[in-house]
């Protein structure tokens, strides 16, 4: 497994981390949610990524019960606040009361003390950032958080969030965007406003919702039990299932097969190239799909593969700086 730093930080990652949205608590059964953290433990992953709102907190407390028992110094384990967790009004959204509250929560789901890295899962524009930021700032000062990061915010939000976390002492290091060979919205404006604060990106979806396996084919059905047929996951994978996307994508096949690499593995190593990206999260149904893709850490494609790659997407590689993701 390969290591990198987080931001300008002296946090080190995987730079395969393991996630859990959609799958643990509830696409996918306890146990082998269990058989697969073990796997990503096996294959030498030590950074994973959760938040509250992911199955209604269930998700969190499935990744505790998998990780108890683990050395804690020797992981790294991140989650989320932002998305409803409760039918109050205060059970949302970046304000002190939430952040408090729902930080505790995860603790307890976590069965952990602190949580390396905790995210703001979005930006909130119904709160002012001074109030969400003393709030992380307060939680950092009292152990229970080591690392402050955020996940899909624009390039202006990183640059007046880090301000505010500089003049509170707050280590602000990451943000968790989107990000794929398909969907490239953040090297525009993002990644240079992270370059800028010290910040890294903790990418997701690097196999775009599993389209960059190549198990969509045009003109096919998607495969049963596939994301693509999942009402909790088609949202985020609708826009690249095109036969014009797809096909560009069989198309890749040959340079994967060059390069010795799975289509998925490619997709990962893909986004490991950028230097801007510390690490990316690969999530899992089944264990073997961890030791598949946990193979991409390491590789680095030359400039040869990586012109071929975007002469063949070019067209459907989305760029737009103002295109956001659903909840």
């Amino acid at each position: 497994m390969e290591f990198r730093r987080l931001g300008r930080s002296g946090l080190s990652v995987s730079a395969i981390s393991y996630g859990n949205w959609l799958t643990h608590g509830s696409q996918v059964e306890e146990e082998q949610a269990t058989a697969c953290v073990n796997a990503a433990l096996d294959a030498g992953i030590t950074t994973f990524d959760t938040a509250d709102v992911y199955a209604q907190t269930k998700a969190e407390s499935v990744l505790g019960r998998a990780l108890r028992g683990q050395r804690r110094e020797g992981l790294e384990i991140f989650t989320k606040v932002f998305w409803p967790t409760g039918p109050g009004e205060n059970d949302r959204g970046l304000g002190r009361k939430h952040i408090m509250e729902s930080c505790n929560a995860s603790l307890r789901r976590l069965q952990t003390d602190y949580v390396d890295l905790y995210q703001a899962h979005r930006f909130d524009r119904t709160v002012p950032l001074e109030e969400t930021m003393l709030a992380f700032a307060d939680l950092v000062r009292q152990g229970k958080v080591l690392y402050v990061g955020v996940s899909e915010w624009t390039a202006e939000e990183i640059t007046r969030g880090a301000a505010l976390a500089r003049e509170l002492k707050v280590p602000f290091v990451s943000n968790q965007p989107q990000y794929s060979m398909l969907w490239r919205v953040i090297e525009s404006q993002v990644i240079p406003a992270s370059e800028r604060e010290g910040m890294s990106q903790i990418v997701w979806s690097p196999i775009a919702q599993g389209v960059l396996t190549g198990k969509y084919l045009p003109g096919q059905p998607a495969p049963a039990g596939s994301r693509a047929t999942d009402e909790s996951g088609k949202n985020f994978i609708s826009r690249f299932l095109t036969d014009d996307v797809l096909t560009r994508v069989q198309r890749l096949r040959p340079i994967a097969e060059e390069c010795g690499l799975s289509l998925a593995q490619l997709a990962v190593a893909w986004v490991l190239q950028n230097p801007n990206v510390a690490s990316a999260i690969i999530g899992a149904s089944r264990p073997e799909q961890v030791t598949e893709n946990v193979k991409a850490a390491g590789v680095k494609l030359d400039e040869e593969v990586l012109r071929r790659i975007d002469e063949v997407l070019d067209g459907v590689v989305e760029y737009d700086p103002r295109l956001t993701v659903s909840p």
